[in-house]
């Protein structure tokens, strides 16, 4: 097996799939996923497990809004609330993400949402790579129904086969762009600009993602997505997202990285299902992320989870001089 690439990316796939052990099941999932770079599934959640997580976090969300937020966005809420977790590390999304990737799933991050984000298009890799590449996935759990009053997700099937464009691409050093600010500067006007040109002239076709309570997709590492207008400003769009590292890889964020002068921005990552740091490797060696970065990126981290607390001046200030 071509094992240092996921099996559906491998130049060999059809040679791989009819060499493997699949049923026919799992070669026509495998086969959807190599073609459109994502899926969309039903999930064993029941109605109380996915109620639990809205009423788990509502407190938060309306004390990130009154506390001058926009109440958008929870990051790593598994590590409060067991319901969050409970999605995460569900045994049959893992079992599935093990067929499509011939790796053992790592659930890393959650991000959970009460509305759409209406977030401009992007890739994942551009956040999250590993070393071999593409060893990266998110899963979209909808919390209720979604519909195009709400603001959909919306994705472009077949799009992960595109390059991978990295800061470089763009004329950026990436590596410059470790203060907070020039790093939120630089995403928006150089990656997403130059993401909605390349859709706009490659003139590939849309999709957006109306399902129901309960359903999920499952999508590769560079397809590329975003959230759609929200129709009715009143509406909620209760939904997670869990991102997914594979083991045996080195886990980097390639927009604040410059490979070719040896700055590689190298994540330290937690196992939701064990709470356990995830070492880095390359070829079975273990690659330690700088120890001053290691503590920035905690320190970060726990910031950003009491900023409501805090002015958000004072917020990023302190940010730009912890990034420095």
């Amino acid at each position: 097996m071509y094992d240092n690439v996921p099996i559906f990316e491998s130049p060999f796939f059809e040679s791989e799939l009819s060499q493997g052990i699949f049923t026919d099941e799992e070669k026509d999932m495998l086969r959807r996923f190599n073609r459109d770079g994502y899926l969309i599934i039903s999930t064993d959640f029941s109605e109380d497990q996915l109620d639990a997580v809205v009423a788990d976090l509502q407190p938060e969300f309306d004390t990130l809004t009154k506390n001058g937020g926009d109440g958008r966005r929870i990051v790593d809420a598994w590590k409060k609330h067991e319901s969050v977790r409970t999605l995460a590390i569900n045994k049959e999304i893992q079992k599935t993400l093990k067929l499509l990737f011939q790796r053992t799933p790592i659930p890393f991050q959650t991000l959970n949402f009460p509305v759409g984000t209406q977030q401009k298009t992007h890739s994942d890799m551009i956040h999250f790579n590993s070393i071999p590449q593409r060893f990266m996935c998110g899963v979209w759990v909808a919390l209720e129904d979604i519909t195009d009053d709400n603001g959909p997700l919306h994705y472009y099937p077949g799009s992960h086969k595109l390059p991978f464009y990295d800061m470089i691409d763009m004329g950026v050093k990436g590596s410059k762009n470790t203060n907070y600010k020039k790093e939120m500067m630089s995403y928006a006007k150089d990656y997403e600009v130059f993401i909605e040109r390349l859709v706009a002239t490659i003139g590939i076709k849309k999709e957006k993602l109306n399902i129901k309570k309960g359903q999920a997709i499952i999508w590769s590492a560079n397809l590329l997505h975003g959230g759609e207008k929200i129709n009715d400003p009143n509406s909620t769009r209760h939904s997670q997202v869990t991102h997914y590292f594979f083991n045996d890889c080195i886990y980097y964020t390639p927009y604040l990285s410059d490979i070719a002068i040896n700055k590689l921005y190298i994540r330290n990552i937690t196992d939701i299902n064990t709470g356990k740091k995830v070492p880095n490797k390359y070829f079975d060696k273990k690659v330690n992320p700088g120890i001053e970065r290691a503590i920035k990126n905690d320190v970060i981290s726990m910031l950003s989870k009491v900023s409501h607390l805090f002015p958000k001046s004072f917020v990023e200030k302190t940010k730009k001089i912890i990034s420095k």
